[in-house]
């Protein structure tokens, strides 16, 4: 099985500041990958750089997406291919409702991939069973992107953009942020029922309770730019009895 995601060696700095320091990580089809780490060791630079931010300069290294290059294609190139990244907090577009936003992006997609753009009726038909799923009220349609959101209906809403526009590489960076634990359920339930064997996820978090809700077959531990530790599920409860000291204090004596 060929990769989805291969990331060798990346070296990423801000201002000359040094962010990723050798990041290795290969994420095949069908896989959760999950990235646990403190505030500022590089877990959103991470995900910011393989979604196309331009804010980072690649110092070192190569991420490929599907046998191409991901640092030569346009964030809008990314996305069309088949990248989706869910922020931590998620962009407000006031003006502009989810429908006309949802269905805009989804034909752009499908007209890329050279597929029949979907009218008013069949794109109506397909949102109203997302909405199901996530248990979204129909009136969510009618408001302006996130204008006005709780946070967790923010959380709610990225992830209907997710199913909706059906990408093969999901990032969700640290979507658990701020969420009590019943909207937590519903965002992995939107997860868990999207995951197939074509499909993979890089899963952004601090904490070891979203991957109660959503399974992951690898997790990576990052600490100041360095992923110092992979492991399986069984990873995330060790952090969770002993804290990510217990690996600072690793890397430090490995380091010396």
């Amino acid at each position: 099985m060929k990769n989805m995601l291969e990331i060798k060696n990346l070296h990423a700095s801000v201002e000359g500041n040094q962010i990723l320091k050798g990041i290795d990580i290969t994420i095949k089809p069908g896989e959760i990958h999950a990235i646990m780490g403190l505030n500022g060791s590089g877990k959103s630079t991470l995900a910011n750089i393989i979604s196309g931010s331009d804010n980072y300069d690649i110092t070192k290294g190569k991420v490929h997406y599907n046998d191409k290059n991901l640092l030569d294609l346009s964030p809008e190139e990314r996305a069309l291919q088949g990248i989706f990244m869910s922020f931590q907090y998620p962009a407000v577009i006031p003006g502009v409702n989810n429908t006309y936003f949802l269905k805009a992006a989804l034909n752009a997609k499908r007209k890329y991939q050279g597929k029949i753009e979907l009218d008013a009726i069949d794109f109506m038909a397909l949102i109203k069973d997302n909405l199901k799923m996530l248990e979204m009220d129909e009136s969510y349609l009618r408001r302006s992107v996130n204008a006005g959101f709780s946070g967790g209906e923010k959380k709610r809403n990225e992830i209907l953009q997710m199913i909706t526009l059906e990408p093969k590489l999901a990032i969700l960076d640290e979507t658990d942020s701020g969420l009590d634990i019943d909207a937590l359920k519903i965002i992995a339930k939107g997860v868990n029922n999207y995951r197939n064997a074509d499909r993979a996820f890089l899963v952004i978090t601090h904490y070891q309770r979203l991957l109660n809700y959503i399974e992951p077959d690898v997790i990576h531990v990052l600490i100041d730019g360095k992923i110092v530790k992979t492991g399986g599920k069984e990873l995330a409860l060790t952090l969770e009895e002993k804290g990510y000291q217990w690996l600072s204090d690793n890397s430090a004596k490995s380091a010396n």
